[in-house]
């Protein structure tokens, strides 16, 4: 689950995490009095789900209360596209308003878990306020990391480490360390899949501020953290996506003509696949889960075919703990009660197949059943192909 740049700082400042003076604003004269309480140049921010905000205009100056009011009149309500929201962008619906920083510095902090060492990576770079995987791209040599064993947590004598490698001394050298082990903090405490601070600026007076706040939460701890739940933003997320987890689904609605029903991500990642290979662009990634019940995929079959690009479904299922029968019912139900009309492709292994395939051949219905993967994205590329 993400979260807005305002409420990630708002937890920065729960754990003591400098950041700068301001407030959020849902209305031009809201930012209008920010500024005047303020006072001095401010920063108008658009607040959504995306980066790359500046690149857009969604991140200006403002010398005077009357130009800060200016600016968030020209956001709030409008679609502000960044290279991470795609053509239609995401509409501005709040502005964080903050106060200037004389700086002196811009570097990058931050934390993911790194699944190859099973542990949380702490990152840190000189290269701060850029696109940091562009960075990571060209100049790997210039992000520092320091794994953290999860019994330890984070040293002092890690800190410490980055903080030399930014080329931080003296009193900058221990501040830093605070940043760092509360970030730390934060990241652990709020079960967090991403912390990150980019960038983090150092002032001219010597001080380093979180100029900039992202969170990334696990849904899969969130029923520990209800306060964390609330800060939710139905707004920022696709509407298809937001019915799909009411019924305990995973989709993500992508760009192509194909609608695709597997259970387990990687088989969803090597069907994407292999329907790109074919020619094909996929519409989406819906897992249904290794235990799916009929009504389940029922709903998935309205969430798939609800996208009107998706031209033609495949379904690609290895029955383990959800056989093929329980699969190939539930199939049949969804196509009788939707009335579908998109060609759907089936392609299924494992327990209870040929009791499945004996359902979906006395259903009625036009089926089109695939030997194996490359038989099925050949057929639902040709039918999608063939129904556009």
């Amino acid at each position: 689950m993400k979260i807005h740049e305002y409420q990630a700082k708002r937890i920065f400042a729960d754990y003591g995490l400098p950041i700068p003076r301001g407030e959020v604003a849902a209305t031009a004269a809201q930012a209008r009095a920010v500024a005047e309480r303020l006072g001095g140049p401010v920063v108008v921010k658009a607040q959504i789900h995306a980066g790359g905000r500046g690149k857009g205009g969604g991140i200006r100056k403002a010398a005077t209360p009357n130009e800060a009011e200016k600016h968030a009149a020209a956001m709030l309500g409008q679609p502000l596209v960044t290279p991470q929201t795609g053509r239609e962008g995401r509409i501005v619906r709040r502005v964080l308003v903050e106060e200037t920083l004389p700086i002196a510095r811009e570097l990058y902090l931050g934390i993911v878990i790194d699944r190859a060492q099973a542990r949380p990576v702490v990152m840190a770079s000189a290269a701060g306020g850029m696109d940091i995987e562009e960075v990571a791209r060209k100049k790997p040599q210039a992000i520092l990391k320091a794994a953290i064993d999860p019994l330890t947590g984070l040293t002092a004598f890690q800190s410490r480490q980055l903080a030399f490698g930014l080329g931080l001394k003296g009193d900058l050298m221990s501040q830093a360390g605070h940043l760092f082990a509360g970030l730390f903090r934060v990241f652990t405490e709020t079960d967090a899949s991403l912390a990150e601070i980019n960038p983090c600026v150092v002032t001219r007076d010597a001080r380093p501020v979180a100029l900039d706040a992202k969170l990334n939460f696990d849904d899969n701890a969130l029923f520990r953290h209800e306060e964390l739940r609330a800060l939710r933003d139905l707004n920022e997320e696709e509407p298809l996506e937001i019915e799909a987890s009411k019924h305990r689904l995973n989709y993500i609605k992508l760009d192509g003509n194909v609608g695709c029903m597997v259970n387990g991500a990687g088989l969803a990642m090597a069907t994407m696949d292999i329907i790109q290979l074919a020619g094909g662009h996929p519409a989406n990634f819906l897992d249904v889960g290794g235990g799916a019940s009929a009504e389940q995929i029922t709903e998935a079959f309205k969430i798939l075919v609800a996208d009107p690009n998706v031209q033609a479904v495949l379904i690609n299922i290895f029955g383990g703990i959800l056989r093929c029968d329980r699969l190939a019912t539930g199939v049949v139900a969804a196509a009788r009660e939707l009335k579908l009309t998109v060609p759907i492709v089936v392609r299924m292994e494992g327990t209870n197949v040929e009791k499945g395939r004996a359902i979906l051949r006395k259903s009625g219905l036009n089926f089109t059943v695939a030997t194996d993967m490359a038989d099925a994205a050949r057929k639902v590329v040709s039918l999608a192909k063939s129904k556009r």
